[in-house]
């Protein structure tokens, strides 16, 4: 848990794709009401280049600083977009992994917040959100994608769409007045 000396903690994973607004916005009117504040927070790590080869070591990016500068300057605009520019969020870029920089930047916080990750990934069970709860040091909030107003990804669209139609058709089945169509005699 945080140190009673620090003002109430509430660290924001942020997103690099939704901006995790409702996140966000949480806990930005959570921290309003319990006199604390807000770190919005979003993993970082250098990324290799494409034409690395496998065979060498691949050579990092030349300035590391400016990249690093470019992508804590990005946090910023985007908890200003969605918080407004006079938000007073302490916006931290941490290196690492999501899991990893999440739990590093809650070590001394009292609560966590994330938007739950919306894409199906059945090679990573189980799931990001269940892994980081059962490893955070502090409680963690988790917005649902209902919660947050996030739209529906294609596989949901589909996958609601056929439960739609068999549904349908498995109601109709063998119900006296709902025949199938007869080819005329």
């Amino acid at each position: 848990m945080a140190d009673q000396s620090q003002p109430y903690t509430i660290v924001v994973g942020v997103s690099g794709t939704s901006k995790s607004p409702t996140a966000l916005h949480w806990a930005a009117e959570l921290a309003a009401l319990r006199g604390g504040r807000v770190v919005a927070v979003r993993a970082w790590r250098p990324t290799v280049p494409q034409t690395a080869s496998r065979v060498n070591p691949a050579p990092l990016i030349e300035d590391l600083a400016t990249v690093e500068a470019q992508h804590l300057a990005d946090l910023q605009a985007d908890v200003a977009e969605v918080l407004g520019a006079d938000h007073g969020v302490e916006v931290r870029l941490v290196h690492g992994g999501r899991r990893t920089a999440l739990l590093a930047a809650a070590q001394h916080a009292d609560l966590l917040v994330i938007d739950a990750p919306r894409k199906l990934d059945l090679t990573n069970l189980p799931g990001f959100a269940q892994r980081l709860v059962y490893s955070a040091p502090c409680p963690v909030v988790v917005m649902p994608p209902r919660v947050s107003g996030a739209p529906r990804t294609p596989l949901e669209r589909v996958a609601s769409t056929v439960v739609r139609n068999v549904g349908e058709a498995a109601g109709r089945a063998g119900r006296a007045g709902l025949s199938h169509p007869q080819p005329p005699a």
